[in-house]
């Protein structure tokens, strides 16, 4: 198979001519000859003055904290309460609220999350689960009565108990130093008074909002003109500004015993829903042990099932069977491998992974080396391009990339790995009256068929794409994440390799090529940022090569941030891919 579109990458290019008439003699060095026939030649040499870069951006270095998130003002909130005296938690807190604010469509307190929080002081990995579960009523049996044999992810069957404020409550009552309502005043200030759109959320606003036009309850709070806000226009949200307030006040109570809860029941009521005031009275987030597995020395940790970090696990641990070192970042032999280990661990993921309160996981199992060497043995030079069950796929495809995942680190060392997701472009489009927020659409990915780890079932929590991530070696720990569902446990593992293997910073790691390998059959989609060479010898072993754009958002959009306690150094990095910033927390003056 040949490629086609491969696209040549920018040479880094000048005029010696030119420049020695300008600037004087070339560095000491192997001084290039310039061309016989005049013109351009690349100059390949290392400047002095100039540090080895690789990345397109600079990693963000501090010696007090760093908010990375995936917009610019968000980023600016979280430093905003480092410097007030608030801690990791504190800030992603703040973080998160004000991203729900500026992209509604990825996030927002009507969706779930997940964080990693490592605590200095204790020396120890903490785990929140804090995903929502459906509503008691909701069975496939009392779906298939109301005439429901397909899960509509429009519709109030695909929503299920938003967790992400009990999230916070969680990770603040454990953690967090400043009042709640001080973490949540920048999310506030920003409904309330509005922002700028950026050109990304215009885009998204107008391919996923506009088809919501006819729900008057979305279109009044998202659709205010009628139309998406353009590029530069400010956005206003008076009742997410009103039902945060009542958080700040009230805490996690508002929203599941009180006046958001009310109105959320109202809605399920009107649309035939299953949600009752127990299901949002009743739920509680879960403190869990993260998993984990080593990788060339490092410990990697992830989120357990209901989510899909056991995959990105498992992949790693496929991984580190292979001189991947040795064969380079960019070498056919590399991707070749990483893509056949993530079909692997997919493979196992998808067919075990549900929720461990109802369904039994072997997750030890999946994670065992000695797994990893059996499945192995699987792989062989052509790519596996053997199709998961017409039954699943169906299915699979439905769940969507959404998400938004951020990173803070604090003065002390504290990280926070943070992920928070609506699941699909503004979740179901739902919005209870005069709550400001849509409701997620997570339950979209239950199977409706009886007898699977992710069956639909009363009070379950379905398989979750969404995962935050830690690694951490001797006196460096990472927290890191890229979303855009299924694709994070592959990208996880990459950027891992990208450490590890490669010998990358957290910038470089976040920038490098990426693949996004589907469920099923042997397409994969691959950054234009490969050697030609490599992605033709893919080809002609079985890979379907789709070449996208270098920084395309079909790899994903992540964050990173690292601690390096023998330094007293923080460092943050954030994605090319989206319109983000790691923003260090002001020093005190």
């Amino acid at each position: 198979m040949h490629l086609r579109h491969l696209h040549s990458g920018i040479l880094s290019l000048f005029l010696i001519s030119a420049a020695q008439a300008q600037f004087g003699s070339a560095p000491v060095g192997n001084t290039p000859s310039p061309n016989a026939a005049g013109g351009y030649i690349r100059d390949s040499r290392q400047h002095p003055a100039e540090p080895s870069r690789d990345n397109a951006f600079s990693m963000t270095a501090n010696r007090y904290g760093i908010a990375a998130t995936l917009q610019t003002l968000a980023s600016q909130a979280s430093a905003t309460i480092l410097a007030r005296g608030g801690n990791a938690v504190d800030a992603a807190i703040a973080a998160n609220a004000a991203l729900g604010v500026i992209e509604p469509e990825m996030d927002g307190i009507g969706g779930d999350l997940f964080a990693i929080v490592w605590d200095p002081k204790e020396k120890k990995m903490y785990a929140l689960n804090a995903s929502g579960w459906s509503a008691k009523a909701e069975t496939i049996d009392a779906m298939r009565a109301k005439g429901v044999t397909k899960m509509d992810g429009a519709s109030i069957y695909a929503v299920t108990v938003p967790g992400a404020v009990a999230g916070w409550a969680a990770l603040h009552a454990k953690f967090g130093k400043l009042p709640l309502a001080v973490d949540l005043a920048p999310a506030i200030a920003l409904a309330e008074d509005g922002f700028p759109v950026t050109e990304t959320d215009s885009a998204t606003w107008a391919q996923y909002g506009v088809p919501f036009k006819d729900r008057a309850a979305f279109a009044s709070v998202f659709l205010p003109k009628g139309t998406y806000p353009r590029e530069g226009e400010i956005f206003r949200n008076p009742d997410l500004a009103n039902s945060l307030r009542l958080i700040a006040k009230n805490g996690a109570d508002a929203f599941y015993r009180g006046p958001i809860a009310d109105a959320i029941v109202r809605l399920s009521d009107q649309s035939n829903g299953f949600l009752t005031k127990a299901d949002l009275a009743e739920y509680k987030p879960e403190w869990v042990e993260p998993i984990s597995t080593t990788y060339h020395g490092w410990s990697v940790y992830e989120t357990p099932p209901n989510t899909q970090g056991v995959a990105a696990l498992s992949m790693l641990n496929v991984m580190e069977l292979y001189p991947l070192r040795d064969w380079g970042h960019d070498s056919a032999k590399t991707l070749h491998i990483e893509m056949e280990a993530k079909a692997l661990a997919y493979a196992d993921m998808l067919h075990y992974v549900g929720d461990p309160n109802t369904d039994e996981i072997p997750t030890k199992k999946l994670l065992s080396k000695e797994l990893a060497k059996e499945r192995a043995k699987g792989i062989t030079d052509q790519a596996n391009c053997k199709v998961l069950p017409s039954d699943r796929k169906a299915q699979l495809d439905k769940l969507q990339s959404d998400t938004t995942y951020l990173a803070t680190i604090d003065r002390d060392g504290m990280v926070v790995s943070f992920i928070q997701s609506d699941a699909g472009s503004f979740g179901s489009g739902l919005v209870a009256e005069h709550t400001g927020f849509v409701l997620h659409n997570r339950g979209s990915g239950f199977y409706m068929q009886p007898g699977q780890p992710n069956s639909l079932a009363g009070h379950k929590r379905p398989l979750h794409t969404i995962i935050p991530a830690m690694m951490q070696k001797d006196d460096k720990t990472i927290g890191f994440g890229i979303m855009s569902g299924f694709n994070q446990a592959q990208a996880h593992a990459q950027f891992v390799a990208n450490v590890v293997d490669f010998g990358m910073n957290i910038q470089a790691a976040m920038d490098a090529a990426r693949f996004n390998k589907g469920n099923s059959g042997c397409t994969v989609s691959v950054e234009d940022g490969y050697p030609h060479e490599a992605l033709e010898q893919l080809a002609s072993q079985g890979h379907q090569i789709v070449l996208v754009p270098r920084y395309s958002q079909v790899m994903g959009r992540g964050n990173a941030v690292m601690r390096n306690e023998t330094l007293g150094v923080n460092f943050g990095a954030t994605d090319p891919r989206a319109d983000g910033q790691a923003t260090p927390e002001q020093p005190p003056f």
